[in-house]
């Protein structure tokens, strides 16, 4: 499928039903329903081991659902993709910094745009066997002005903070104009002023139209701009909808089985 082709169904990113997926011998997602539109910002919120990366591998089809007559994944509403194709339909973010997203050991002395411009080949680097197109630098840069990155152009990647190198991931997923925007756990081992940073690249992304899923455990990750949350524990879906009925103390502190409260800070939540 070209990249500018349309898409079967552009107004719906997501259509799981009756999604069950194992991890070796153990049943992982269970009986999993869920919708999600194309721009929706959703938040997936759960303690660890609730299923929130298996659901996002399920997503992004690295891993596949138990086959059953009743099971449908349908993802901007084609059930069977090329791997390759897909990426360029929607962006993930996943919580490793760049030395493990990229393995090689080119990773730490390639620059920030060279690692952004790989993206468009799944690649840890510019290899010589690698055709870069005139547009595809233009949108590599493009996608670092969004993250206000430019700076991090010439930068090799080992110098990075892991901030900076957070901003070359997602700069890196924004390089196909993605619709959707998956990202999971994306403030995992920043700084609190790292952590400012991010969040409020992610509004601006938000604003500008791009569809956010967020998956995290920490409160403080849910921008304002998220309005549904799903809660999920012990592989399944627990809780859909607004966050105004989801995001409460009672809820919370069953679904993480401790008592927790609930800090308001204009649009802002953190818990202890």
């Amino acid at each position: 499928m070209p990249e500018n082709e349309a898409l079967p169904d552009e107004s719906q990113f997501l259509e799981l039903s009756h999604v069950r997926v194992a991890r070796g011998e153990r049943i992982v997602l269970h009986d999993i329903h869920l919708s999600i539109r194309s721009g929706e910002h959703v938040a997936i919120l759960g303690p660890n081991g609730s299923g929130k990366s298996t659901l996002i591998l399920t997503m992004t089809c690295q891993v596949y659902p138990i086959a059953q007559p009743e099971m449908r994944v349908r993802i901007f509403g084609r059930e069977r993709w090329d791997l390759t194709q897909l990426r360029k339909h929607f962006g993930v973010v996943s919580s490793g910094l760049l030395g493990a997203e990229l393995p090689g050991e080119r990773t730490a002395v390639t620059t920030g745009l060279d690692a952004v411009i790989a993206g468009f080949f799944s690649a840890s680097t510019l290899w010589p066997n690698l055709y870069v197109t005139s547009e595809m630098r233009d949108r590599a840069w493009e996608a670092l002005e969004r993250m206000e990155a430019g700076q991090l152009a010439q930068q090799l990647v080992g110098e990075m903070s892991a901030g900076e190198k957070r901003r070359i991931l997602i700069a890196r997923a924004l390089v196909h104009r993605p619709r959707q925007l998956l990202l999971d756990e994306p403030s995992n081992a920043l700084d609190l002023a790292a952590q400012r940073d991010l969040r409020e690249t992610l509004r601006k992304l938000a604003a500008e139209g791009t569809g956010l899923v967020l998956v995290t455990h920490h409160l403080g990750d849910i921008l304002p701009e998220i309005e549904r949350i799903i809660l999920m524990r012990d592989g399944r879906i627990v809780g859909d909808g607004p966050r105004a009925e989801l995001l409460t103390e009672p809820r919370l502190s069953e679904l993480f089985n401790t008592p927790i409260r609930i800090g308001r800070d204009d649009q802002w939540l953190h818990s202890w």
